[in-house]
């Protein structure tokens, strides 16, 4: 039988310099918990997978917001590995994460790597609200097929809004019945990991960052906004972490370089 769950989260300003949520709902194998973080303003929640999801036929969600001056990091404790679950389950898993940021509001949404198992099926949306004033960190990871197996069928959608006015919207397949080409010298060059990275901030809206590659298998580039995205493709999991690692600390560093300017 398919699972139908959606887990909900909000952070808001408790008045003392740090983050609250008064907010946090778990629901099926999306088990959410509040945990340290190292930044003393934010408040930090990790996702912890309660069972094996999503499966074929699986209707999973989660919506998250971070309120007004709430500063939030959003991780997971392990990967999420799509399966094709029972002979029994008819059509494509679907999760779907909705992220509302508002103004002076900081979220950084750095979940585990999503896996395609050979002969799942999932399309995966993540939309994304942003006041004028908010900041967002988001990192997305797809990985196709576990170690020795091909992959499965990916869909994954981003959707960014900032004041209303669209930031960014990107949409890739992998896999059975992705357009021909996906896997292609064009594409993914024969790589099975991909990433983006997403910094959208106030503070590039007078000082954007200029386009550049970062190593043979990553680019940045500038959106039309106060953001810009990181496009990364790699061997492994393990490689194409260090690459984003790397462009996170590197896109940080300058916006600490900006605001002691």
């Amino acid at each position: 039988m398919s699972v139908r769950a959606t887990a909900r989260l909000r952070a808001e300003p408790d008045g003392r310099g740090s983050t609250a949520l008064p907010v946090l709902e778990s629901a099926g194998p999306l088990a959410l918990r509040r945990t340290r973080s190292p930044l003393p303003e934010h408040a930090r929640v990790t996702v912890v997978g309660a069972m094996s999801a999503p499966l074929n036929g699986d209707r999973l969600a989660i919506k998250a917001e971070a309120a007004d001056g709430a500063r939030l990091t959003v991780d997971a404790a392990a990967a999420t590995v799509a399966l094709p679950g029972p002979r029994s389950a008819t059509g494509p898993s679907t999760y779907a994460i909705h992220l509302n940021v508002g103004e002076r509001a900081t979220l950084h949404w750095l979940p585990e790597q999503l896996v395609s198992a050979h002969g799942s099926d999932l399309h995966q949306t993540t939309r994304v609200e942003l006041a004028p004033t908010a900041r967002l960190l988001l990192r997305e990871e797809q990985i196709l097929g576990r170690h020795g197996e091909p992959t499965g069928a990916l869909t994954t959608r981003l959707t960014v809004h900032r004041a209303g006015r669209p930031l960014l919207d990107q949409q890739l397949a992998y896999g059975p019945g992705a357009p021909g080409g996906w896997d292609g010298p064009a594409v993914l060059g024969g790589h099975r990991a991909v990433g983006q990275l997403l910094l959208a901030d106030p503070s590039l809206e007078d000082a954007p960052l200029a386009a550049r590659l970062l190593g043979p298998t990553a680019a940045l580039t500038p959106l039309a906004g106060p953001a810009v995205l990181v496009t990364a493709v790699a061997a492994d999991a393990r490689l194409l972490r260090e690459i984003l690692d790397d462009a996170m600390h590197e896109l940080l560093d300058a916006l600490k370089a900006k605001e002691g300017n």
